[in-house]
C-alpha cells in the first residue's frame, strides 16, 4: 500500500483542530435512519444518513472551505481569497469570507446555473465569468490572483479544504461510534480524503469506499491502476463529480480508502427519488450515489452498520431527473 504524498501534510490532529475552529460557523447535521430503507436492503445491518445536505449553503462544502479561510493569518486574510467553481464550494468560499469580512472572488463558468450564481452573489463575492472550460477557469482564476493578491483556496488540492471535509465523518462518528462501513462520494477527492483519514484514525478496521457515476470513472480507473488517470468525462446527471481526482489526493485515497466503485445514470436517478420519497428531504444527484452502489449491489452490505454521507441538497426544482424524464 503507497504512503500518502510528503507534498499533502494532514493528518487526524488536524482535522481534530479544523473541527474545534469550525464548530460555531457550521451546522452540526443529524443522522437519519429509515426503517423503510433498512426493510429494503434486509442484508445490512443498519444505514446511518449523515445529511450534509442541512448544512449551511445546503452541501458538506460549507465545512472546508470555512476552515481554509479562517486558519489564515489576518495579513493574508486581509488581502482577500479566490477560487474557480461553479457550484458549491464557490459559495462555501463566499460565505466564509463574509464571515470573516475579507474579500472573496468567484471565478464561474459563463454557462454556471443562474441559481449558483445568485448564490454566490447573495454573500456579497465579486464574481469573475470565464469560457467553461476547465483551462479557462484556472488561467482565469490566475489572473484574479495576480491582479489582487488574494489566496487560492482550491476546492479539494488544499490540506485546510481537506481536514475540514473530514469533520463530517468525525460528527458521525462520535453519533454512530460502532459502524463498520462508510461510504461517500468521490470527485475532486477532498471529502473522500478527509473521510478516510478520519474515519481510520477513529476506528481502524473500518471499510471506507467511495462510490463514482460511471461515465465519470476515473477515480474508480486510477485506484485500479495504482496510477492517477485523467479521463474525458462524458454526461452525468451528478454534477458535482465530473471533476476528476486530484494530483495530492489521489495518494491519500490510495493509501486509506478501501475500494472504489461506480454506479449508472438510471440508479443515481433511482436512489434520488428513493431517499427523496422515502426520507422525505432533498438530496441531489452526487449525495445520492452511495445508496445507488447499495440499490446496484456493488458492495458487499451483509451484517453491516453502515454510515452514508448525503453530500448536499442543492438542486433546480425545475429541472428534476425524473421531470425531464416524462
Amino acid at each position: 500500500m503507497p504512503s500518502p504524498s510528503r507534498s499533502i501534510a494532514i493528518d487526524f490532529d488536524k482535522i481534530r483542530e479544523a473541527h474545534e475552529r469550525i464548530r460555531a460557523r457550521i451546522h452540526r447535521t443529524p443522522v437519519l435512519t429509515s426503517s423503510r430503507l433498512n426493510e429494503a436492503s434486509p442484508a445490512t445491518a443498519g444505514l446511518f444518513f449523515k445529511c450534509e445536505n442541512f448544512q449551511k449553503i445546503g452541501a458538506f462544502k460549507a465545512r472546508g472551505a470555512t476552515n481554509a479561510v479562517f486558519v489564515l493569518d489576518e495579513a493574508t486574510a486581509r488581502r482577500g481569497v479566490a477560487t474557480h467553481s461553479s457550484g458549491n464550494h464557490g459559495t462555501a468560499l463566499a460565505r466564509a469570507a463574509k464571515l470573516r469580512g475579507i474579500p472573496a472572488h468567484i471565478v464561474m463558468p459563463s454557462n454556471s446555473a443562474k441559481v449558483k450564481i445568485r448564490a454566490v452573489e447573495s454573500y456579497g463575492a465579486h464574481i469573475v465569468f470565464c469560457e467553461p472550460t476547465e483551462n479557462a477557469r484556472e488561467t482565469t482564476c490566475a489572473e484574479v490572483i495576480k491582479k489582487t493578491d488574494a489566496t487560492l483556496i482550491h476546492s479539494f488540492e488544499n490540506e485546510n479544504v481537506i481536514a475540514g471535509q473530514g469533520t463530517a465523518v468525525v460528527e458521525l462518528l462520535e453519533d454512530v461510534p460502532d459502524l463498520d462501513l462508510v461510504i461517500c462520494p468521490v470527485g475532486g477527492g477532498g471529502l473522500l480524503s478527509g473521510t478516510a483519514i478520519a474515519a481510520k484514525s477513529m476506528r481502524p478496521k473500518i471499510k471506507v469506499i467511495a462510490v463514482e457515476p460511471e461515465n465519470a470513472d476515473d477515480a474508480a480507473q486510477s485506484f485500479r491502476a495504482g496510477r492517477r488517470i485523467v479521463t474525458k468525462k462524458k454526461f452525468t446527471i451528478a454534477d458535482g463529480l465530473r471533476t476528476n481526482v486530484g494530483e495530492r489526493t489521489f495518494p491519500i485515497i490510495q493509501h486509506y480508502v478501501d475500494d472504489i466503485v461506480t454506479v449508472s445514470e438510471e440508479a443515481i436517478v433511482s436512489a434520488m427519488r428513493t431517499i427523496w420519497e422515502t426520507m422525505k428531504i432533498v438530496v441531489e444527484p452526487s449525495a445520492a450515489i452511495p445508496y445507488a452502489a447499495i440499490q446496484e449491489s456493488k458492495i458487499d452490505i451483509r451484517g453491516k452498520r453502515i454510515g452514508i454521507i448525503l453530500t448536499g441538497g442543492n438542486v433546480d426544482l425545475d429541472a428534476l431527473p425524473w421531470m425531464s424524464r416524462r
